[in-house]
């Protein structure tokens, strides 16, 4: 894919105008190239926007290692999820780095490099909750929380008619309505759920099961989203990707956050 002009700060308006919209382009900046990424910093412990502004995170670790593989410069923007694919085709931002899933719905907006992790769905409770099976029948007439506009939302819509889904625009809702009990169970990522579940906030509930991933429903594993046509940039992180892994830089991340290999299969 081209990298648009757009990563150089000292560009023209014309040109700025030009290339809002289009391919992203590394350019000079200071000496070094820059990338500017966005991500949501509310998907601990993947990404989180801490007090004091700082980004800290899996993806946040592995964005800035990438860039660095690359020889570039990286700068974080911020963005709900749900506006975070129009405002990288907008233009705001030249990838997203936010443990987004590569999906047949999503390529029909945005392209995707290879994935850089693969983890399943969960599902979680509240520690006195009387439910055992994580079925459709098990689920019937209970209400599920789920991030609005995820993979998981769509897996309990899909797998879990009998139940009624109630969506939020972050985790932080759903767990804080888990935890006063406006909900019977939520759905999402096993490795949010699982350390949510050893932090304080977490101390109300239990983990029920992990699911089985649904490849049509949670895609190839999550990827870096980029315009279309972006076929060097693509390629860039692609071969970043690949050296990360082979060098160790994604073990010594990975281990820094998990006990288990994220990648998958």
């Amino acid at each position: 894919m081209r990298i648009s002009k757009r990563f150089t700060l000292a560009v023209t308006a014309a040109a700025l105008a030009l290339t809002m919209g289009a391919s992203a382009q590394a350019a000079s900046h200071g000496g070094m190239k820059k990338i500017v990424i966005g991500t949501e910093g509310a998907y601990p412990p993947f990404n989180n926007l801490e007090s004091d502004g700082t980004l800290v995170g899996f993806d946040i670790d592995i964005a800035k290692a990438l860039c660095a593989e690359m020889k570039v410069e990286c700068e974080f923007v911020t963005q709900d999820w749900d506006g975070i694919i129009p405002a990288l085709v907008a233009g705001k931002f030249d990838a997203i780095i936010a443990s987004m899933s590569i999906t047949d719905e999503r390529k029909e907006k945005v392209d995707f490099t290879n994935k850089y992790y693969n983890t399943p769905p969960a599902i979680a409770v509240p520690k006195d909750s009387t439910l055992t099976d994580a079925t459709d029948a098990g689920l019937a007439g209970k209400m599920i929380g789920a991030q609005s506009s995820t993979t998981h939302s769509n897996y309990a819509e899909e797998k879990f008619p009998s139940a009624e889904l109630k969506l939020y625009p972050t985790p932080d809702e759903y767990k804080l309505d888990i935890a006063s009990g406006r909900v019977d169970a939520v759905i999402d990522d096993v490795i949010v759920l699982s350390e949510w579940l050893k932090s304080e906030d977490g101390a109300c509930c239990k983990l029920l099961a992990t699911l089985k991933n649904d490849p049509v429903i949670n895609g190839e594993g999550a990827g870096i989203a980029i315009r279309k046509g972006e076929t060097e940039l693509r390629d860039m992180f692609n071969t970043a990707i690949a050296a990360i892994r082979e060098n160790g830089t994604y073990k010594t991340i990975n281990d820094k956050y998990f006990d288990v290999d994220v990648y998958g299969e």
